[in-house]
């Protein structure tokens, strides 16, 4: 080893350990790669063969980037490392479909205080193992030792992907019609969002992540590191559908913000909706979190998704087929509301999320 490599050690970064990390991953990022891959594994930038776009009329592309919040500090307690790689793949590229758009590729960044090379590919494989789901790329990463800054068993990751749709094709508010159904997809638990929350609850409460759950039927840990439902193979597959794709107006993804204030992003202006409580019953780690905590479900409306992971703002005509074929493809779906551009009163509704200035939202009733 050179000395400039020896001293880079001492003061804390393993180029060595980097490289090995590399090495463990690589059969599993080459999985996601198809023939629009150019380059393999390894190099300075990832490139992606978009020729196929030469047919389009006029392509968009689609961008999104994210992280998976403090979920990682569980991943960390209880060293379990290998869903929180879909957690990111699900906060990114679900974004991108929401817009109508394809996934193409995705790349990835893991800040870590000490690079352990079985942890790194355990995280880079279970975000490999989501993109080869959800049909994208992993052509690119980054992995960089912080000492210093993050602990020897700290890290945080973060992603950014890229899709492309037709012009024509773009889904949105600007479709959304009187009368049109919302959709609840349901999720598949907390997926990604409100950690900051859990994690408080739990520690105020003296619970520790190894501690059983007779409720839950698992440890803490466990339960509240299920993975994110991915939504995009199976949304693509419906806007695909020759005889459906018109009858899908717009989607959401319920990520931060909560319930109303996401669907309310796609609805446009002057329309409002009310989702009826009733018309699900949110899963049991939200119900045991919100009685540990001594508060309601309804206010946690703003943080968890309570067991809706996605909207779909569809036409009327086609809600039963569309329930169906999502059904077929694992994922449930309800009416939980109706689309409405009367003119009235919206004081209690959620408006202006995330700096959109949509419709208006508001949950009513009692959960079921």
């Amino acid at each position: 080893m050179s000395d400039s490599s020896s001293t880079y050690r001492q003061a804390g970064v393993d180029t060595a350990a980097g490289d090995l990390a590399v090495e463990l991953m690589k059969s599993a990022v080459g999985k996601t790669h198809g023939p629009e891959v150019l380059g393999g594994v390894g190099g300075f930038a990832g490139l992606f063969d978009v020729s196929f776009l030469k047919p389009f009329t006029r392509p968009l592309l689609a961008t999104s980037t994210d992280g998976v919040g403090t979920k990682v500090a569980i991943a960390q307690a209880i060293d379990k490392h290998d869903t929180i790689g879909q957690d990111l793949v699900g906060m990114v590229v679900d974004d991108i479909v929401v817009v109508g758009a394809r996934p193409l590729f995705m790349t990835d960044y893991i800040a870590c205080g000490k690079v352990v090379p079985t942890r790194i590919a355990d995280i880079v494989a279970g975000i490999a193992r989501a993109c080869s789901e959800t049909r994208t790329a992993l052509v690119g990463g980054e992995t960089a030792e912080h000492p210093g800054l993050l602990g020897p068993e700290d890290y945080d990751v973060a992603g950014a992907a890229v899709g492309a749709v037709e012009a024509d094709a773009v889904l949105g508010g600007d479709r959304v019609q009187n009368g049109d159904v919302v959709l609840a997809l349901g999720s598949s638990g907390l997926h990604s969002n409100g950690y900051s929350l859990v994690r408080h609850i739990l520690s105020q409460a003296g619970i520790s992540y190894t501690d059983q759950s007779a409720e839950l039927g698992t440890t803490w840990g466990e339960a509240l590191l299920e993975p994110t439902r991915l939504y995009t193979a199976p949304l693509l597959r419906l806007l695909a559908d020759p005889q459906l794709s018109a009858s899908v107006h717009s989607l959401s993804h319920v990520t931060g913000g909560g319930i109303a204030a996401n669907l309310a992003r796609v609805l446009p202006r002057g329309s409002w909706a009310e989702l009826d409580r009733a018309s699900w019953s949110p899963s049991p780690v939200f119900r045991v979190l919100s009685e540990i905590a001594g508060n309601s479900l309804e206010s946690a409306e703003g943080t968890w998704n309570l067991g809706i992971g996605f909207f779909a703002v569809v036409a009327p005509s086609a809600v039963d087929a569309i329930v169906s074929k999502l059904a077929l493809d694992g994922i449930p779906a309800w009416v939980a509301g109706t689309v409405s551009t009367q003119e009235r009163d919206f004081a209690g509704f959620e408006q202006g999320a995330k700096g959109v200035d949509g419709g208006a939202v508001r949950l009513v009733g009692t959960y079921a």
